[in-house]
């Protein structure tokens, strides 16, 4: 499956009809979640990703755990979600997952993130039994945590971006200026 076709258009609206009641999802109910490879997650997340379109593959390669999802319906991406150890040094011991991506296209149902994330949260309960936590930050300039609170996460701590952003990283290493929220679930 792919999200380019042809041209590298997305398609969005197909000539005809499919099997599943139409060729455009209007519910996140009718998203597909799984798995999906790392090379897929970043092509996606460079589509969607409002603030972090570059996505550095052996920054998030060499990590212990790395888990790609995505959404499709009709053979369409809707979303990509990627995930990894926490790459604050005071979180990368404990047995937790980080959300470092979520990217959604545009046409993706309204109400898809919250569901999406439950969807994901309950795959890595099942298949890794050993994580105790997830956690992810949320960019205050563009998105007000709307997305975990409904998902059942807990804002947890405010960052100023004077506390994020190192100037000894690298220009691709370097994260979204703004504040930040972390926020977190137990699983």
């Amino acid at each position: 499956m792919s999200i380019f076709c042809g041209d590298s258009t997305r398609v969005v609206h197909p000539l005809f009809q499919t099997e599943d009641g139409g060729s455009i999802p209007t519910s996140p109910l009718q998203l597909h979640v799984g798995r999906i490879s790392v090379d897929l997650a970043i092509d996606l997340n460079a589509a969607w990703h409002s603030r972090l379109p570059v996505l550095d593959k052996s920054n998030i390669v060499r990590t212990k755990h790395l888990l790609c999802f995505g959404a499709e319906f009709s053979n369409v991406w809707y979303a990509c979600a990627v995930w990894t150890n926490p790459i604050a040094r005071a979180h990368n011991d404990k047995p937790w997952l980080e959300l470092r991506r979520f990217a959604m296209a545009p046409d993706c149902p309204p109400n898809s993130g919250s569901r999406l994330l439950k969807i994901m949260m309950g795959h890595i309960r099942r298949d890794y039994p050993l994580i105790a936590r997830v956690m992810s930050y949320q960019d205050t300039a563009v998105h007000k945590g709307t997305i975990y609170a409904a998902a059942g996460w807990q804002p947890v701590h405010s960052l100023k971006n004077s506390d994020w952003d190192r100037p000894n990283r690298k220009r691709a290493e370097q994260q979204a200026g703004g504040d930040k929220v972390r926020w977190e679930k137990e699983l």
